[in-house]
């Protein structure tokens, strides 16, 4: 997969009112007036049903209807997507409908006979301040490695982790590893680990062991960059023995260099001078990553850093610098909340602690004062390799 074409679609409005003609009238208006994309449904348990399960921008809801009032279905959208704006439309307007909409979080309440452009004025408006919201709230993941399977050895964990918090997730493979094996079996293996991941994969096919530092690296990573606007970076370490790795790190540096929060992995051909301030726990993710790193099937009898057992021992070690029995371990690039990405606090089973026993750090950006690094000769799971070897 490449870079695609991101443009934002106008906006999704569901209008729930058991009155064709009226439901005619806001589709007409909304859709050919507004440019808004506007469906139309005459029964509030279906609007209930589709709201939950598709992405909306807006719900313009009638409030006397059978089975279930717009009040009712109000109250009952805040349960299932409480950020979702919604405007009561009623053509009887009174104090106590008012009063009641405005204590359900109705986002407005109007009349029928609001003239359209008015009308217009309002939905538009909730609509770009829904979207902005959610632009602000929004957490995209981009895990870059030069080869198939560099990022699952070095992050599936934090990735998992950032998945199972509702972030997006995307792993870009520069390379598809033609010096290790196949190259249509490991782009297979590839894929098959991004969907373990729950991951989008983008597998590029630059060279394996002559990937430069410079261009076409950086114009594919930018691609990507461009593609998944990411607001976390995960990538290869500068401290590392294979020259790929040490190139993507240098080109990823330039292409990704607006992005707030930047973090460096470990490889197995890491150098002793990798040294990490950042451990995210993976009790949770260990078993589901040592599932992603399987479909290397090609690779796990013949490659002996991606035993099990070293991948968990390896995570074991990392645990003693923060809480629970296995972690991961970045070095720090950056750790800035961008605008797109504020902190939005501690969230279970995700913490990073730092060495030193300073306060922990989450996936979603807070941090606290960091401590020491650990002995870089105590580094585990690191071995040289011939810089031209096959990863």
């Amino acid at each position: 997969m490449t870079s695609s074409d991101r443009q934002e679609a106008p906006g999704r409005i569901l209008v729930v009112d058991d009155d064709p003609v009226t439901g005619r009238f806001l589709t007409n208006l909304l859709g050919a007036g507004g440019g808004f994309d506007v469906t139309h449904t005459l029964d509030p348990a279906i609007a209930l049903q589709r709201a939950s399960s598709e992405k909306w921008d807006l719900v313009l809801t009638d409030v006397e209807m059978p089975g279930m009032t717009g009040l009712e279905l109000l109250q009952a959208l805040r349960r299932v997507s409480p950020d979702l704006p919604v405007v009561v439309l009623t053509a009887h307007a009174s104090l106590d409908y008012a009063v009641r909409a405005l204590r359900d979080n109705a986002d407005e309440f109007l009349q029928k006979s609001t003239p359209p452009d008015q009308l217009l004025a309002s939905v538009s408006s909730l609509v770009a301040k829904g979207r902005a919201a959610r632009l602000a709230a929004r957490q995209a993941v981009l895990a870059i490695g030069a080869h198939p399977d560099d990022v699952e050895i070095g992050a599936a964990g934090a990735l998992l982790a950032h998945r199972a918090m509702g972030h997006e997730v995307s792993i870009l493979t520069l390379s598809r590893g033609a010096r290790g094996g196949t190259e249509s079996t490991r782009a297979g293996e590839s894929e098959m680990a991004a969907l373990a991941l729950g991951a989008t994969l983008y597998l590029e096919d630059l060279q394996d062991t002559t990937i430069k530092e410079g261009d076409p690296t950086i114009g594919v990573i930018s691609g990507v960059v461009e593609a998944v606007r990411p607001t976390v970076i995960y990538t290869h370490s500068l401290h590392d023995v294979h020259q790929d790795h040490r190139n993507t790190h240098r080109a990823a540096m330039v292409a990704v260099r607006k992005v707030g929060r930047v973090y460096c992995f470990q490889s197995p051909s890491a150098t002793v001078d990798f040294r990490p301030s950042r451990f995210v726990a993976i009790d949770d993710e260990v078993e589901r990553k040592l599932m992603a790193i399987r479909a290397f099937a090609s690779q796990v009898e013949v490659r002996a850093y991606l035993d099990a057992d070293m991948i968990r021992s390896t995570a074991r070690y990392w645990s003693r610098f923060g809480d629970g029995q296995y972690a991961e371990a970045f070095e720090v690039i950056r750790e800035a909340a961008t605008p797109a990405a504020p902190p939005a606090g501690p969230a279970p089973g995700v913490a990073a602690a730092r060495p030193g026993g300073g306060p922990a750090v989450t996936l979603d950006g807070g941090a606290g004062p960091a401590g020491q690094p650990p002995e870089p000769a105590r580094v585990p799971g690191a071995r040289p390799e011939v810089p031209d070897a096959a990863p």
